[in-house]
């Protein structure tokens, strides 16, 4: 069984606590990390760029000369693609950059995840993750007492005390177990969780 640090609110070690090793011992899968991020960039893409062609740009309906005698090159339009302040021949229009990957790929996707950062040390299990109130300097204090600048905080349940007292802090990004994903866990330095969300992640993943 992998062994997690136990923390309290405070930052300071008070433990350890064992986790299964199908999620913080697996094997770490780089080809499938990599295309599950690149599909979850991929999907927040919106798609919408978009250049006019030269039939949507203003003008350029008068035939600039005529067809031949001039010496120059036959022209049928001044919005021609090869005329500055023509159309575009082949620019980007609306579209969607989504596409999907299966379920047990996004799992294999995250177990690699959560195990690279236990690798790395970069796992942090508090103790009653807990607020009473929304209070931001809290949470600031917890990261401080972890000597932490950038982490993904994970309740076992959307709590919104914690959302509301994390989503402030330069670096810091709230969510739950129900909406971790591979890209969120990869991009944050380190992984803090409450005790509450391990045994659900388990539960869930495992």
């Amino acid at each position: 069984m992998a062994k997690l640090a136990l923390y309290n609110m405070e930052g300071q070690k008070t433990g350890s606590i064992e986790a299964s090793d199908a999620l913080f011992a697996a094997e770490v899968k780089e080809a499938v990390l990599h295309a599950v991020i690149v599909n979850h960039l991929a999907n927040k893409r919106q798609g919408t760029q978009n250049t006019k062609t030269r039939t949507e740009v203003r003008g350029g309906g008068k035939k600039p000369w005529r067809q031949k005698g001039t010496g120059r090159a036959r022209q049928g339009s001044i919005r021609a693609p090869q005329w500055v302040g023509g159309g575009v021949a082949l620019g980007p229009k609306p579209r969607s950059y989504r596409y999907s990957l299966n379920k047990k790929m996004k799992r294999v996707a995250l177990r690699s995840a959560l195990t690279a950062k236990y690798n790395d040390y970069a796992v942090y299990v508090i103790d009653g993750l807990a607020l009473d109130e929304i209070k931001t300097a809290k949470i600031a204090a917890l990261m401080k007492g972890l000597e932490l600048s950038s982490a993904l905080v994970v309740t076992a349940d959307a709590d919104k005390n914690v959302y509301m007292s994390s989503r402030n802090i330069h670096g810091v990004t709230p969510t739950h177990v129900g909406a971790i994903n591979t890209y969120d866990i990869m991009k944050h330095g380190a992984l803090v969780l409450s005790k509450d969300a391990v045994a659900k992640l388990e539960e869930v993943y495992a």
